[in-house]
């Protein structure tokens, strides 16, 4: 049991990592898939 909870815990921080990094270096799917005319949230 112990070690799945860790492995959840590991997964979310991943997760979230993962996320940061890529915002950080914008790379979303709306930024590749979205024409110049396209205005998007700022």
């Amino acid at each position: 049991m112990k070690t799945m909870l860790i492995a959840f815990a590991a997964i979310i921080v991943i997760a979230i990592g993962a996320n940061q990094v890529l915002e950080h270096l914008r790379f979303s799917s709306a930024d590749f898939t979205s024409s110049s005319s396209v205005r998007l949230g700022e």
